[in-house]
């Protein structure tokens, strides 16, 4: 049996950590490749978000006054400090007991990065 000496045990466990470390961030890595589409954004945010969130991004949309937890307004402080990993994330997963359901599945992870970037805009037009 050969005994392996701390270096070699050191290294390949860096290797290792770094290969972990890329598998969980390889898909905010290759999402980051292409420009965000705020166009795009704006149909996807209009066919899938405007019913809740409302036209401006307020929370005031028609489908918004039957929800008992009212959709993110992304005017507000809290909304605008998020960064777009917490945003994409929270719209690939959803909100657990909110209205806010998972889109993974339903929109692409481009289609999302989309809708990141209309809702910065439509946060950055309400101030």
């Amino acid at each position: 049996m050969r005994v392996i000496s701390r270096n070699v045990m050191s290294a390949l466990r860096v290797t290792l950590s770094m290969e972990i470390i890329g598998l969980l961030f390889a898909p905010l890595l290759q999402a980051q490749e292409y420009p965000a589409d705020i166009t795009r954004g704006k149909d996807v945010y209009q066919r899938h978000c405007q019913a809740c969130h409302g036209t401006g991004g307020l929370g005031d949309g028609p489908d918004a006054k039957d929800l008992k937890v009212a959709p993110a307004n992304f005017h507000r402080f809290s909304s605008i400090l998020k960064s777009d990993e917490e945003l994409l994330r929270t719209i690939e997963h959803g909100v657990v007991f909110s209205p806010m359901h998972a889109w993974r599945g339903q929109l692409t992870d481009g289609e999302m990065q989309d809708v990141v970037a209309y809702i910065r805009l439509l946060a950055q037009q309400g101030q």
